[in-house]
């Protein structure tokens, strides 16, 4: 090995050196006086500016021109993320001497100290300022300004939404400050309007270059329930739900997504609202027109429901081709029901083609048309006078809509539910969904009409009742009902009759009460439309008058014995009276003779 060789300066005199003899040609004192006057005079609590000396990743090293520099946290110039050597900051002189003899400085005090000052001269002179975002928060994002921690709300940070806050999150943005809250120190910046100025003088000349049925390009920016917004670079149009496809769409998302870029056409504009309306299916051919030509009425389709109503359902047999099925058209049956009992949305489903409209773009689908018509061959099935089970449907204040099988309804009137009880609702005799047995009365294949009966399954009871209840017969009666014109009387089973209010009337005056049983007359018997008149008050007026009759009779008769006895003995004193008158004649005549 080489050996080292040592270099010494034969020159120097070290015995001098390490008893400071002649080290210097002035003497130490005055070094030292004229070392401190090239130094800072500083004070504590004092902002002063220096120069950045050293960068590191924990601390940066300021040199403010004091015997030592100052280290300041690195975490207090991370607003500044470009901060580099040289660069002139304000510190705080919190100590020239801290316990490791180090001088303490501060760079965010420094800041705040000016900071009010400084963020109120910006609003004022409308001053682009510098700003460093710190964290996010409830609607926005907190942004280190001047020190100050300031409020960047969420609707301020671009033109366009943001999906992603996070992205911003210790990045250095400009910033206007648009709103300060004096008594509350709360600052409110907003990026936005740094461009929409710039925007707003793009927005024009765009404007200026539209026409009606202009292609552009554009990237969707958002996304809602409603439709979709196109940026066309500055100015933004908006593509309705109902102009992204020919077909129906549910939601928007379906057809387009955030960040993709569209071909669209300028269906309308508005230069005062700034208002364009896209349309994206426009540039498109119309599925109608891609229609197969030879679709007819008859032909049979296939489908899915993409629309349901209580009327019908919207089938979509091509992408923007659409039918209607009534509800109608759904089942062979007539009573009312709902679209919903047969199908739903999403349903693949077959039908025939009713009705074809090409002109108005319209089409009418049926489904019951794919099974045959109940009604075919109705009479054969179920003739006149056939016997058969039915399902009460509805109810009328007529009669009840009863189904005999799917698609076949019939009426069954409300005269024709029984042959004898007085039925004023058929609530009081069936209920619905209930099973009747039912005759064919009348069938009206073109009208698709049935007439049913019940009570023809029995025979008719008043056959027996005309010889069993003749006028003038009197029976007991059980009175079941009251009513404003009388009563009705019950004379047995299944036969009633009624009593009119001036025939109820007791022999004391009274009316009978509701159980109450009595003796009538039968005043009226009608077969035809099935009634008994009856009356309680002729039974003892017809007693009466027969003894009036009676006793008038008696004293006729003994009137006229006496009328008899009164002539005889008349005679006889006429006859008497007649002799005396003569015999006095004679005596007169006698007396006269002998006074002359």
């Amino acid at each position: 090995m080489e050996e080292n060789k040592v270099v010494s300066n034969e020159n120097f005199d070290w015995n001098s050196f390490e008893n400071e003899l002649g080290l210097y040609d002035q003497p130490k004192e005055q070094i030292g006086e004229a070392y401190g006057k090239t130094l800072s005079n500083i004070a504590v609590g004092e902002v002063v500016e220096g120069t950045v000396a050293e960068v590191g990743k924990r601390e940066v090293v300021v040199n403010i021109g004091y015997k030592s520099d100052g280290v300041i946290p690195a975490t207090e110039f991370r607003y500044n993320q470009a901060l580099a050597v040289g660069d002139k900051v304000e510190v705080y002189v919190e100590s020239v001497e801290d316990k490791s003899g180090q001088l303490a400085l501060s760079h965010k005090k420094a800041r705040q100290l000016k900071s009010w000052d400084r963020v109120n001269e910006a609003l004022n002179n409308d001053e682009i300022i510098q700003g460093y975002v710190k964290c996010r928060t409830k609607g926005g994002m907190i942004v280190d300004v001047f020190g100050i921690e300031a409020f960047l709300p969420g609707s301020q940070i671009d033109v366009k939404p943001i999906r992603d806050y996070d992205v911003y999150v210790d990045k250095t943005m400009e910033f206007k400050v648009v709103k300060i809250n004096q008594e509350f120190r709360n600052v409110v910046v907003s990026h936005k309007a740094l461009i929409e100025a710039e925007l707003e003088a793009q927005k024009q000349v765009i404007m200026s270059q539209l026409e009606k049925g202009q292609i552009l390009e554009g990237t969707v920016k958002n996304i809602t329930s409603y439709g979709v917004f196109i940026d066309l670079g500055g100015v933004d149009g908006l593509i309705h739900i109902t102009d992204l496809s020919w077909g129906r769409v549910s939601r928007p998302e379906e057809i387009v997504q955030l960040d993709q870029k569209l071909k669209v056409v300028i269906i309308d504009f508005d230069d005062a609202k700034k208002r364009i309306a896209l349309g994206l299916k426009q540039l498109t051919p119309h599925p109608w027109e891609a229609l197969d030509q030879n679709l007819k009425v008859g032909d049979t389709v296939k489908g899915k429901v993409v629309v349901m109503a209580d009327y019908g359902a919207f089938v979509e047999i091509a992408p923007g081709v659409e039918g209607l099925i009534h509800v109608s058209e759904m089942s062979w049956s007539q009573h009312l029901r709902s679209a919903q009992e047969f199908m739903k949305v999403g349903d693949e489903v077959e039908a025939k083609v009713l009705t074809l409209d090409r002109e108005e773009r319209k089409m009418s689908l049926g489904i019951k048309q794919l099974t045959p018509d109940p009604w075919e061959g109705i009479e054969t099935r179920y003739p006149v006078g056939s016997k058969c089970t039915a399902k009460v449907r509805n109810f009328t204040n007529f009669g009840v809509f009863v189904e005999i099988e799917e698609g076949i309804d019939g009426l069954i009137h409300i005269s024709d539910l029984s042959w004898t009880k007085k039925v004023k609702h058929p609530g009081e005799f069936t209920q619905i969904g209930a099973p009747i047995e039912v005759v064919v009365l009348e069938v009206d294949k073109d009208n698709r009409r049935l007439s049913l009966g019940h009570k023809q399954l029995e025979e008719n009871p008043w056959n027996g009742f005309e010889n069993q209840f003749p006028i003038d017969s009197v029976h007991e009666g059980t009175v079941t009902e009251l009513t404003e014109k009388g009563c009705v009387v019950s004379l047995g089973e299944n036969i009633e009759g009624f009593c009119p209010a001036r025939q109820m009337v007791k022999e004391d005056g009274t009316t009978p009460k509701v159980g109450e049983k009595l003796n009538f007359k039968i005043l009226e018997f009608s077969k035809a439309t099935k009634r008994i008149t009856l009356s309680h008050t002729r039974l003892f007026e017809e007693s009466r008058r027969a003894e009036e009759k009676a006793e008038k009779a008696e004293r006729r008769a003994a009137a006229e014995a006496t009328k008899s006895s009164v002539k005889k003995i008349n005679a006889s004193v006429e006859k008497t009276t007649l002799g005396d008158i003569a015999g006095l004649a004679e005596l007169k005549a006698a007396m006269e003779k002998n006074e002359k």
